[in-house]
């Protein structure tokens, strides 16, 4: 009958803490209590030692945990020891577990041999001796430790190279990412136009660190600063050195710095820079130097000039508007009463000269309100198709009496220039400006030549448009401009002729008649070689109807049709003019009502509207312009013909005048005024009858 099996207390798992290594177990088999109350006292101080009684519980035993050796009696009931060793080597987790196989018999060489083909390590006969028991057990309870040691050191080695892979590849990402950033920072830093440095604190504050930046910005490299101690330094502008070296040794009393400067680039031209920074104290043992920026700002201070240039000559361009009102109206009554004057009076010799050189006075003072206007780009022009080559004879004619026997001109336009878009009586202004200055540069003699070009712009520049130009190019052999001036030359009242001989508004009025006519003024000057000023302007789109002529204006005719003039309406806020003006209209034969402004010749139009046939109205007025003025008596006849003086007016105001009013300017001459006059009446008449 077969004997229960007891499980002693030891046998009970003992949960060990994960850094310390669990002590080795054996498992004893047999179904006898006593041979493993044996066991367990020979083998309790190697190992610990868990006993069953029989194979199924061995079975289930290994099925829970791991031994270091197994002490298997070979007859036991139910499953015996060879059957429960065959099934333990099935088993992957158990197969390799040294086995020892306990009996009592059959110490026959062929049941050895069987235990042996189970699996078995060893043989251990009953009664045995404890002393060999334990070291044959102890053997293979060594053997496991080692293992297990082993195993453990294996994980530990492997825990700790798995830690140190992660940790080296957390290292290369993180370094990844850094590159990628310096990368992305670098190329941030390359797309600006500044660079980064640092300096030494003392004189010559050699460049002890700068970007890559810096190439872009001065065509050199890095190396070439940080090499030469005094190269940075050299290169500054002799006139911006002095400020540059006192704001560095400023920097270490106040601690920073903002200089401008101009530094002269590889390619031999000067660029501006902005130099700012800080000064570093040189803690933990290093030297004290100098961190900053280097920014190129010349673009921005070629802008900012080209506004205050432009703010300058807008400011000059108000002022002289405002001016020209009231100057060509003294002007205007000047010369009419001149004209009264000599139609009155009986002049001597004397008397008459006397009247000449004031109206010859009059008639420069309304010249240069002209240029004064055609700097400010306000006075109205009157564009036409012009072939150049048509000027030959005139402008020979202007200029040959006055250049002297030392100048040499040469006209040397052809029929191949396209035709200009142009007011061709201020174009010749233009050229008799530059020819003239061309004259007074050259006092030993020279040659001056007019050339013209062809020319297409694709690309819109700073002061033209794209299309198609005429170029005009008036070139000197004189003096030259010197570069600092240069820029100088088309402001107004600039002049570097000695006092008396030069107003300073001769290359001012071409700039703005050029910028009025939609072109533009080139000046391209070596000192010593010449200079060259080039006219560009628009291509007409239409063909020239030939040389230009003046009109004859004396063949004015003042009678009208049946010898009646027709009565006006002539409006002035300037008494002296309006006066002077009615009074020479009368003398002509002209019916003349006068108000004084546009407020009282509304009411006049509305109280008495067919008492007037014409209306001569000035533009710029009081409370009501001459536009509306005119604009409120077509209310009521529609018709109704009407003349525009005007001292000055704003090129857009004034161009929304009706169109088929004609503008004169003052100081105007009589007779256009008379032609005018009679020009509307007529249309007015026509239309009537039609």
């Amino acid at each position: 009958m077969q004997k229960p099996s007891r499980v002693r207390p030891k046998k009970l798992e003992i949960v060990q803490l994960a850094d310390t290594p669990a002590k080795a177990r054996i498992l004893a088999v047999d179904d006898d209590e006593r041979n493993l109350v044996a066991i367990d006292e020979v083998l309790t101080p190697i190992a610990e030692v868990v006993t069953v009684q029989s194979g199924e519980e061995a079975l289930r035993c290994l099925l829970r945990e791991d031994f270091a050796v197994i002490l298997l009696d070979v007859l036991m009931p139910g499953l015996d020891g060879y059957e429960t060793a065959a099934l333990i080597r099935q088993r992957e987790q158990s197969k390799r577990t040294p086995l020892i196989f306990l009996t009592a018999i059959n110490k026959e060489e062929a049941h050895m041999l069987r235990g042996y083909d189970a699996g078995a390590v060893d043989y251990v006969f009953k009664p045995f001796d404890p002393v060999m028991l334990r070291s044959k057990v102890a053997v293979f309870v060594e053997l496991h430790e080692k293992t297990i040691e082993i195993q453990r050191k294996a994980i530990a080695e492997q825990e700790l190279l798995a830690k140190a892979l992660q940790a080296e590849k957390q290292k290369l990402e993180a370094e990844r990412s850094l590159r990628t950033a310096e990368e992305r920072q670098e190329a941030i830093l390359a797309s600006l136009p500044v660079c980064f440095h640092a300096r030494a604190a003392e004189p010559p504050f050699a460049a002890r660190f700068v970007t890559s930046g810096i190439e872009r910005l001065t065509g050199f490299p890095p190396e070439r600063l940080t090499s030469d101690p005094r190269f940075g330094l050299s290169r500054v502008h002799p006139e911006d050195r002095p400020k540059v070296r006192e704001a560095l040794l400023a920097a270490k009393i106040t601690g920073s710095y903002t200089c401008e400067f101009r530094w002269q680039c590889a390619d031999g031209k000067y660029r501006i820079f902005l130099d700012q920074g800080i000064m570093s104290k040189g803690a933990d043992g290093r030297r004290p130097e100098i961190l900053g920026t280097l920014l190129d700002v010349t673009e921005r201070r070629e802008l900012e000039d080209q506004l205050l240039q432009s703010q300058r000559l807008d400011a000059v361009g108000k002022l002289t508007g405002g001016l020209a009102h009231d100057f060509n109206n003294l002007l205007a009554a000047v010369l009419s009463g001149l004209g009264l004057l000599e139609r009155h009076v009986t002049l001597d010799e004397q008397a008459r000269r006397v009247v000449d050189l004031t109206r010859h006075s009059a008639k420069q003072g309304a010249e240069l309100v002209t240029r004064m206007l055609a700097f400010s780009r306000r006075q109205n022009l009157k564009p036409a198709s012009v072939r150049l080559a048509a000027l030959e004879d005139t402008m020979n004619g202007l200029v040959a009496p006055v250049l002297g026997g030392l100048i040499r001109f040469e006209w040397l336009v052809d029929n191949s220039v396209w035709p200009a878009s142009v007011d061709v009586g201020q174009l010749e202004l233009a050229l008799m400006n530059l020819v003239f200055n061309a004259r007074d540069a050259m006092p030993s003699g020279g040659t001056i030549a007019v050339r013209a070009q062809n020319r297409t712009i694709e690309i819109a520049s700073e002061d033209l448009v794209p299309g198609d130009y005429v170029v005009i190019i008036v070139k000197d052999t004189g003096a030259g401009i010197p570069q600092n001036i240069l820029s100088k030359v088309i402001e107004p009242f600039f002049t570097t002729k000695p006092v008396g001989k030069g107003t300073g508004l001769g290359l001012s009025t071409v700039y703005g008649f050029m910028k009025q006519s939609g072109g533009a003024l080139r000046i391209d000057s070596v000192v010593g070689r010449g200079t060259s000023m080039e006219l560009w302007l628009p291509r007409s789109a239409e063909e020239s109807a030939g040389s230009p002529a003046e009109t004859d204006a004396e063949h004015a005719q003042v009678e009208a049709a049946g010898g009646m003039l027709p009565s006006l309406l002539l409006i002035d806020d300037s008494s002296g003019l309006r006066q002077l003006t009615a009074e020479s209209l009368r003398q002509r034969g002209f019916a003349v009502t006068c108000a004084s402004g546009g407020a009282e010749a509304l009411a006049m139009i509305e109280r008495t509207p067919h008492d007037f046939d014409v209306i001569v109205t000035d533009f710029a007025m009081p409370l009501v312009s001459g536009v509306e003025v005119i604009r409120f008596a077509r209310n009521l006849r529609s018709d109704w013909p009407a003349v525009m003086i005007t001292g000055y007016a704003d090129g857009d105001a004034i161009a929304n005048r009706p169109p088929d009013v004609p503008l004169v300017n003052k100081p105007f001459r009589e007779k256009d005024l008379i032609e005018s006059i009679l020009r509307v009446n007529s249309n007015g008449a026509s239309r009537a009858i039609g």
